[in-house]
């Protein structure tokens, strides 16, 4: 692969196929929109590929008709912008922008995974089709978070299940959000790399659910003596956590 061009401004596409230097690729269909419609993409241009498989690729924009935009691959490029810190956040389905803004920003901040669970209290309860079609939308922002902010791993976002989440690796620290927990978030954290981080929506996990982490190994953690919404918990123990053993 090659060296790491500078390519600060320069636009960044995720595309679910194979990628190779010297071969040309059509943007999809949503990608193409927002080339056109929003950033005004014009033929020559540079722009970045990704499609979570490994490093990136410099590309250039070889045509524009109407939707469609084919892309000249020109070389890889051995990029990758994770966090030091394997963070699986468990997240109570909270309602519709908020959930949106939680998951974009959650992978901005390096977050590795993300398992909605559907709380007693979540306002929002999709179920079946709908619960699929949440999960699929909660993704493709998971993607736009990975073009806006460079990583080329996008976090998977997993199908909603119950509290407390599901299996999590034997290692890993498992830490529960609580504005009821005596235990600084600080003071909380262990040495290891691998950490799991469940936090409520908007009207918080009740005590049967909290009495289900603490079965499953999780141990209650304080974000300080105010209490913060939905959207700023999770966040906010991610930014801390990048501070105290991260890359911030």
């Amino acid at each position: 692969m090659g060296h790491r061009r500078d390519d600060v401004g320069v636009p960044r596409f995720y595309v679910d196929a194979p990628l190779a230097a010297g071969t040309q690729c059509e943007l999809p269909e949503e990608a193409a929109h927002h080339a056109v419609h929003v950033l005004r993409v014009r033929p020559g241009e540079a722009v970045t590929l990704f499609n979570g498989r490994g490093g990136e690729y410099a590309a250039r924009v070889a045509s524009v008709h109407k939707k469609k935009i084919l892309v000249s691959i020109e070389e890889p490029l051995a990029v990758e912008r994770e966090s030091p810190l394997h963070v699986v956040l468990v997240q109570g389905v909270s309602s519709g922008e908020r959930m949106e803004f939680t998951i974009r920003k959650a992978v901005e901040l390096g977050v590795a995974e993300i398992r909605p669970v559907l709380a007693a209290s979540s306002v929002a309860r999709p179920k079946g089709e709908r619960a699929a079609s949440r999960q699929a939308h909660w993704q493709r922002i998971a993607i736009s978070a990975c073009e806006q902010c460079g990583r080329n791993t996008v976090p998977p976002v997993r199908e909603i299940g119950p509290v407390p989440g599901g299996a999590f690796d034997e290692g890993a620290q498992k830490l529960l959000l609580s504005p009821a927990a005596s235990l600084p978030l600080s003071r909380g954290l262990k040495r290891e790399k691998q950490i799991v981080v469940a936090a409520g929506p908007e009207a918080g996990f009740d005590e049967r659910e909290e009495a289900a982490f603490l079965k499953a190994g999780f141990e209650p953690v304080l974000l300080g003596p105010r209490v913060l919404r939905t959207e700023t918990a999770a966040l906010a123990a991610l930014a801390a956590l990048n501070a105290l053993r991260g890359d911030f």
